[in-house]
């Protein structure tokens, strides 16, 4: 889709962290906004941004993982600002822990709201987009889609699937008006789960880096315009490692050791079981 300005998007996650910004690069284009999340009052603060920048925005009370928000989500978007032109799948469940203690009911969460739920919304509003021809679907997954990492075995399965899933219905869509594409950043500063680490002290080894949440919101543009079916945002040196991840996966997990990613993850594991047994 090259137009975007008067178009109207859903973004999911949008109260805060990434989400902010993808809704701020969309509102620069001219979009016209559906904010979603749990949060509505740090959402109607989102919205009230969005509005001075001159578009239109609703702030929709949403449970991504319930079906009857979904329903409800897409009701108010059509009711409110008319048929939905893009559909940002961003919100998502962050956690690490060691896979032998994870609770059963947090795994099932993680792949509800990174995986399902991104794959129902998107089959809600594929059919509009499909007879209006023309429409777009972004998925935000991770490198942790691209890699598995120690202490993140829900999230990576849920990652993993969701660039699957692109993959497959960008493959499907082909021939017809309407895109799917997927984003997968790195660890992205000042945004998300890796800022909340940061304020732990916890930063990422010197030779993998950071990307800014403003060039994960770039590449969701360009997904959009381009209809690229996968964008990796992340520093040169992670680039390899998701190809050895393809080629020659048994390498993988010494490499990540090697180069400080594992230990990475251990201390946000540990840090999160201390703040259970604490809080």
């Amino acid at each position: 889709m090259q137009q975007l300005r008067g178009t109207t998007a859903i973004v999911t996650g949008a109260s805060r962290g990434i989400g902010v910004y993808i809704a701020r690069a969309l509102a620069n284009e001219g979009v016209n906004l559906v904010l979603a999340a749990r949060s509505l009052d740090e959402l109607e603060k989102v919205r009230a941004d969005m509005q001075a920048l001159g578009v239109k925005a609703i702030a929709v009370k949403c449970d991504v993982s319930s079906a009857d928000d979904r329903a409800e989500l897409i009701r108010r978007a059509e009711a409110e600002l008319g048929p939905v032109d893009l559909l940002i799948n961003n919100a998502g469940v962050e956690r690490v822990a060691r896979f032998a203690t994870v609770a059963p009911a947090d795994i099932v969460e993680t792949l509800t709201v990174n995986l399902e739920a991104p794959m129902l919304l998107s089959q809600l509003v594929l059919p509009g987009m499909l007879e209006r021809g023309r429409g777009h679907i972004v998925n935000i997954a991770s490198g942790a889609g691209k890699v598995g990492v120690p202490m993140g075995t829900s999230y990576c399965a849920s990652k993993h699937g969701l660039v699957g899933f692109t993959h497959s219905l960008h493959a499907e869509l082909r021939g017809t008006p309407v895109g799917a594409s997927v984003v997968c950043p790195a660890f992205v500063a000042d945004a998300g789960m890796y800022a909340r680490w940061e304020a732990k002290g916890i930063k990422s080894p010197m030779i993998a880096g950071t990307a800014k949440p403003e060039a994960v919101a770039k590449a969701v543009l360009r997904c959009i315009r381009k209809n690229k079916v996968e964008a990796t945002v992340n520093t040169p040196p992670v680039r390899p490692l998701i190809i050895l991840a393809n080629i020659a996966p048994s390498i993988v997990a010494p490499l990540l050791e090697k180069i400080g990613y594992s230990q990475v993850f251990e201390r946000a594991a540990e840090a999160t079981a201390d703040a259970r047994l604490t809080g």
